[in-house]
């Protein structure tokens, strides 16, 4: 089997209801991350491309949160709804979804203006 040539990691992160840092899946059902591999499925990229469930990315604040990688691309507030578009514009497409991606300055850094607590 070939390497895979990207990494979705899907954060599956629990929090108890009202915690300040927020919640990347409530539910716990990993809804996301199924939503990725069926997308992936569909694109005929399944071979080549793996979406995991990861334990906490620390970017709560920006949840749910997905980063796909090798490229370091940091997305926040990821929905369902657009699973479709980062497949096709940045895994399909090598083109980042731009509306989605986290900044530089919020990714792994105490500074950032949507961090509301350092602590877990």
């Amino acid at each position: 089997m070939p390497n895979f040539s990207k990494h979705i990691f899907v954060c599956g992160n629990q929090r108890v209801d009202g915690h300040s840092r927020g919640c990347c899946d409530p539910t716990g059902r990993g809804d996301l991350q199924r939503a990725f591999k069926a997308r992936l499925a569909q694109s005929g990229v399944q071979a080549s491309v793996r979406a995991n469930k990861s334990g906490c990315l620390d970017q709560c604040e920006h949840g749910p949160t997905v980063v796909v990688y090798p490229d370091g691309v940091w997305y926040g507030a990821v929905s369902i709804s657009d699973v479709g578009e980062i497949v096709e514009s940045h895994i399909v497409g090598d083109r980042p979804v731009e509306r989605l991606r986290l900044a530089d300055g919020c990714v792994n850094t105490p500074q950032c203006m949507h961090r509301t607590s350092r602590s877990s």
